[in-house]
């Protein structure tokens, strides 16, 4: 609000992520994501413009970004007023046709410019890229150790109160910590 900012968000950004599942995650909820040769599980998650977190939602790694995405975005439909969301090109396809005649929401496909080599970050979508990065930052997250995909969800939710805890208490933007020297004393 300090930033002139409506209190409630108006658009969202929406992106997926697979992980490696370690022995504890159960077949029935493992699957492979041939696309990043992964087997495990697939994060969607659902944040604002800022990054912070609207929903999220844990599934087997072989669902396709357009169908996992659908229960994401219903989250989001059913728990915010978000009724604008920006996607990478996985998410193109009938979805945006989907979300547009069932939840009443636009999805805008942001693709990267024509004949960029390597990675250079994309306007719009460098929230939910930071956000998954924060996520994956906790120990507990870098890796899928939950047999229930539920609590999957649980512990991606603790997670981002963790980091929207420290941004809030901080009360300005990060400051990098200056590097301590220390000179011998004799």
């Amino acid at each position: 609000m300090a930033e002139g900012r409506d209190p409630e968000p108006s658009a969202g950004i929406i992106d997926s992520q697979s992980v490696k599942g370690s022995d504890t995650v159960g077949t029935q909820s493992r699957g492979y994501d041939a696309g990043k040769k992964v087997n495990g599980r697939k994060r969607f998650i659902v944040t604002d413009t800022l990054g912070l977190l609207l929903t999220v939602m844990v599934c087997s790694a072989g669902r396709q970004d357009r169908d996992g995405a659908k229960t994401a975005l219903l989250g989001a439909y059913l728990a915010t007023a978000v009724r604008f969301i920006f996607a990478d090109a996985g998410f193109a396809g009938r979805l945006v046709d989907w979300a547009q005649t069932f939840l009443r929401t636009t999805i805008e496909i942001v693709r990267k410019p024509a004949g960029q080599r390597g990675f250079v970050v994309i306007p719009r979508r460098w929230a939910v890229e930071r956000s998954l990065a924060w996520l994956t930052a906790h120990r507990r997250l870098a890796r899928d150790y939950e047999r229930h995909p539920a609590t999957s969800e649980a512990m991606i939710r603790w997670a981002a109160i963790n980091t929207m805890t420290r941004r809030l208490a901080r009360g300005g933007p990060a400051t990098r910590q200056q590097r301590r020297r220390f000179t011998p004393t004799t």
